[in-house]
């Protein structure tokens, strides 16, 4: 533990803990009425802890050889679990989209959660490669790589994984020197094929339109955004106290998941949402900052692509719980119920932190040199 960052560290399993006292506070009175027992989720979320803490360790203290050689399979292996959800027998489907695959134990993981993270990996292999990998057809069969993953995340009707993931692989293109030319083009074909993927599917159409204006429907499409909204505003400064929030008994929906910051704010105020906005500012800013100072090519683009995935994701759900976005099934990493986004996040920040690890065991290109120099000097001295 000593070798890592231990301020981004300690926001990580802050964030960690206070996500422990949120799923058990917004989900006591469901977990009672539906499973007869109010511990239910907050036992599975602890359990979940148990086994995401020591992902997050082992993603930290891998040898940084291991991550630059085998890093990019992870890709590949979210992939194939994202195809497998559409197989007989592994895919579970929940609210119209099978997103999940079946578990030892009747547990569920959903693999998209998986693929967010992996993204930077591959890229980073990508990036750092500056020799042909593919002859003529590299940037094709890269495409492929990217793109077919992709498009089963669409296909599975998760497309606010699927918003992260391009999004995330655009800033990353434009970072690493990406033209304007294609910059521009990409932009032109982006924005009539994201005004048909969501208004050529109904439930995308109607969500768009609770956005614009909930109240039209405000005990159908425009609930959830309704409810999100009152629970934030009824918190006023300082909230009504821990576990006395009105929202979670049955009036916001997904009050454990989607719309925990809402619990949040009702209970604890405006002062505990800035507080918690502050800790995920700060670990989008230390990403930021340890993608910045990186001399390696590889471990700039891994830092760079993992804060802004999990920025991305931070702030699309709190944009749609103060209902300054549409609603969307993404959970608010570490303080919403459960494994599989609990999991993917733990590895991301240990990437994040065997990242800072290594830039910081490795010294600076003109040191290198230097010490190289002194070296020669020495066995000059020593022919002597």
């Amino acid at each position: 533990m000593s070798r890592l960052d231990r301020g981004l560290l300690l926001a990580v399993l802050g964030l960690i803990g206070i996500g422990l006292v949120q799923v058990y506070s917004s989900s006591f009175i469901f977990a009672t009425e539906s499973r007869g027992d109010g511990l239910f989720f907050f036992k599975k979320q602890l359990a979940f802890t148990a086994i995401a803490l020591p992902c997050l360790f082992a993603a930290a203290l891998t040898p940084w050889r291991w991550v630059e050689r085998y890093g990019f399979l992870l890709w590949f292996a979210a992939a194939g679990a994202v195809a497998l959800t559409f197989a007989p027998g592994f895919g579970v489907k929940a609210g119209g989209a099978s997103r999940w695959l079946r578990l030892p134990g009747g547990s569920v993981f959903e693999p998209s959660e998986l693929l967010k993270i992996s993204l930077p990996l591959i890229f980073a292999a990508f990036a750092a490669r500056r020799t042909e990998l593919f002859g003529r057809l590299e940037w094709p069969a890269r495409a492929l790589l990217v793109g077919a993953p992709m498009a089963l995340v669409l296909a599975q009707r998760d497309f606010g994984s699927f918003f992260i993931i391009a999004a995330v692989l655009f800033c990353l293109l434009f970072a690493f020197g990406l033209r304007w030319a294609h910059i521009f083009a990409g932009l032109a074909l982006a924005a009539p094929l994201l005004h048909f993927l969501v208004m050529s599917v109904p439930y995308r159409r109607a969500r768009i339109m609770a956005f614009l204006d909930p109240w039209a429907d405000p005990a159908g499409k425009g609930f959830q955004v309704i409810q999100s909204m009152l629970s934030v505003q009824s918190g006023g400064l300082t909230g009504s106290g821990l576990g006395q929030g009105q929202g979670k008994l049955f009036f916001l929906p997904e009050a454990h998941t989607d719309f925990t910051l809402a619990v949040l704010g009702e209970e604890l105020g405006f002062v505990g949402i800035c507080v918690a906005l502050m800790i995920y500012g700060f670990c989008v800013f230390r990403g930021l900052q340890i993608a910045a100072r990186s001399e390696d090519r590889f471990a700039k683009a891994l830092a760079l692509g993992l804060s802004l995935t999990f920025g991305f994701q931070v702030f699309i759900n709190v944009g749609v719980n103060l209902g300054l976005l549409p609603t969307k099934g993404l959970t608010l990493p570490f303080l919403s119920y459960g494994g599989s986004s609990l999991l993917a996040s733990c590895v991301l920040f240990g990437l994040l932190l065997n990242v800072e690890r290594r830039d910081r065991e490795t010294p600076p290109s003109g040191e290198r040199v230097a010490r190289l120099f002194r070296a020669g000097r020495r066995e000059k001295r020593r022919a002597r």
